[in-house]
């Protein structure tokens, strides 16, 4: 890769600076294209942002950026690309375009608040360049391998700068922007952050069994990203249909996996609105994002739930109080060995020899607390099952 070292001006960078959602970001003169396929959208936090602007007011050296060279201007007359000081660029056309304000002196000062020899300062400061020339793969290598430190590329923007092209781009307009359609229909129902591309990440997950990168790469020179999109809505009109009741767990359930296995089956949202709001309110249900593919699977796996056990505390006074009574009974205190007609109908077993049980099933509805807690010997409590 051929690199050449420029010094460009402030006022040169920001000349005829644009963000627009179809053209991307613009900037000198339009000359150059600020955020291409690879790269990701603006990250930076009020912090990072703010420095930016006092190491231009202090004159201190700001890191290096790199343009790519392109072969020749396109129709829009673009000469440059960035491949590293995307989000140092825009925090500088921002400030001086007056979107932000940073504090100087106790007060808040936009750039038309300076005085004019303030502003000059900043406009007359030379940012360092490095014009690279060279193939799309260098560029691409470049840009994973020199990007600002703390600012990490997440697996999401490291794939849509391998697989850039149309498919890339017509897929961010719908996953990647604050504010997006799909976040807008979604943030009910998913994590994530749009802009860190984790959006994106996981509408792909969804229609591809969690293989991203298989998906990408077999799409990334289709013309746009309808199909993602369509499926994406089918499966949030899936759930918003099933579940018709919005709660904050679920934005921890995997949505994706259980619309491609459930979605075909008829369900009741009436009766399921009332499943899920009595297993929420049950205090032994401890994992209740598990309740909706509990509900979609036919209640067979309690696993999913993660149902709080008897507390060792219950148990100890389940024991206590059927030892007593069986005693003065003169019958075993194992409910079904004593009703029973066995030898050890009156046998006394020690609590290590005892499990606790469910008199009412948990699965019916019982309760984990000691009024339906009852303790059977080890042999009965594993034969008698559902509990």
């Amino acid at each position: 890769m051929k690199i050449e070292l420029k010094r460009i001006r402030v006022r040169d960078l920001v000349e005829s600076y644009e963000d627009n959602d179809e053209l991307g970001v613009r900037a000198y003169d339009g000359r150059l294209d600020v955020r291409p396929p690879y790269q990701r959208e603006f990250v930076y936090k009020d912090k990072q942002r703010d420095a930016v602007i006092a190491t231009l007011r202090r004159d201190f050296p700001l890191n290096v950026m790199y343009w790519a060279v392109l072969d020749d201007a396109d129709a829009d007359g673009v000469e440059f690309e960035i491949i590293d000081g995307q989000q140092r660029t825009i925090s500088i056309c921002q400030y001086v375009e007056g979107d932000f304000s940073i504090e100087i002196d106790g007060h808040q000062m936009a750039f038309h608040n300076l005085q004019d020899d303030q502003q000059q300062q900043i406009l007359d400061y030379e940012l360092m360049v490095y014009l690279c020339e060279g193939t799309d793969s260098e560029k691409l290598d470049w840009f994973k391998t020199i990007n600002i430190a703390g600012e990490k590329l997440t697996d999401q923007e490291l794939r849509n700068a391998v697989y850039h092209g149309p498919w890339v781009a017509s897929a961010k307009k719908y996953f990647s922007k604050t504010g997006c359609p799909a976040y807008a229909i979604s943030s009910d129902y998913v994590t994530g952050s749009p802009i860190r591309q984790e959006l994106l990440e996981t509408a792909i997950k969804w229609i591809n069994g969690g293989k991203v990168d298989e998906y990408m790469r077999d799409h990334q020179h289709d013309q746009n990203a309808v199909e993602l999109w369509t499926h994406f809505q089918g499966v949030i009109a899936w759930i918003e249909k099933t579940f018709t009741q919005k709660r904050a767990k679920m934005k921890s359930v995997k949505w994706g996996p259980l619309y491609a296995k459930f979605h075909d089956t008829d369900y009741d949202p009436v009766k399921f609105e009332e499943r899920v709001s009595a297993l929420m309110g049950d205090v032994t249900v401890e994992n209740k994002s598990g309740i909706y593919e509990f509900l979609l699977a036919g209640e067979q796996d309690t696993k999913l739930l993660t149902v709080r056990i008897f507390s060792e505390k219950t148990k100890v006074a389940a024991y206590e109080q059927q030892t007593k009574k069986a005693k003065a009974a003169g019958v075993s205190n194992c409910p079904m060995c004593a009703g029973g007609h066995q030898s050890k109908a009156t046998v006394i077993y020690e609590f290590a020899e005892m499990d606790a049980d469910h008199v009412e099933a948990w699965s019916k509805g019982g309760s984990s607390d000691l009024a339906n807690c009852q303790m059977l010997c080890i042999h009965h409590n594993r034969s008698k099952g559902n509990g």
